[in-house]
Formats: structure tokens, sequence, C-alpha cells
């Protein structure tokens, strides 16, 4: 069973950096797709950055327009726990949201569309992310 616990929300004045981190455990191969998604109030959600792996040690790395140059996203193994990371610079307002950790097993398979959440299985509860101006 995958389980997704983010934490690392907050409120930043515009133009401050946050790091969201989600520990992600129940994972039984390497072949995976981590995601973060956020969503405004009366928004629907959207994809902001993915990280795919593959068998063969191939990785995939996806960013929303809006956020790439600012966002980095990364993920770590440690002590047999994943974990994935979004440290997020020049924060904007436009940029408020409730982020959500999402995850996937069947990994970067032929049509994946990272962005699209019906290509994630797993979500985390989410962490609000505010950015006042």
């Amino acid at each position: 069973q995958v389980q997704l616990v983010e934490s690392g929300g907050g409120s930043v004045q515009d133009g401050g950096s946050l790091r969201l981190s989600c520990a992600a455990s129940g994972f039984t191969s390497g072949t995976f797709c981590l995601g973060w998604f956020r969503q405004a109030p009366g928004k629907e959600r959207e994809g902001v950055a993915a990280t795919c792996a593959g068998a063969d040690a191939t990785s995939w790395t996806y960013y929303a327009d809006s956020v790439r140059g600012r966002f980095t996203i990364s993920r770590d193994n440690v002590k047999n726990m994943l974990y994935l990371y979004l440290q997020m610079n020049n924060l904007k307002p436009e940029d408020t949201g409730m982020y959500s950790c999402a995850a996937d097993l069947r990994g970067h398979t032929a049509g994946f569309k990272w962005s699209a959440s019906e290509s994630f299985r797993y979500w985390g509860q989410g962490t609000q992310v505010t950015v006042s101006s």
C-alpha cells in the first residue's frame, strides 16, 4: 500500500522560498512516477512538476511552464523510504494553493500525461502554500 505524507507548506512573502517534502512508502519496484499538483480556491487542480523512474534507471522530469526556472523537483532514497521534494524559489501570489504529492507505480508508460490527475493513483493529504504580496 502506497502512502504519501506531505510537509513543508507555509506562508511567505512575494519572492520568498519554500521547500515541500513528501515521504512515500510502499514502493516495491524501481518503476514509478511522482508528481506535485496544486489547487487554488475556485480553480482546477493543475500539475506543477513530476519525475519518473524507469526500470533501466532512465529518468524523466517535467515542469509546468508557469514554474519552470523557479521550482525544482527532486527525489531521494533514504533507508528504504522514498522522498520527493519541491524547492520553490521566487514565489508569487499566483503560486498560492494546496499542494499535493501524487504517485503511480505504472511508471512512464506510452501516452503518459504527467500533468493529468488521472495519471496518478495515489495521493497525499496536501499542504497549504500561501504567498502574499
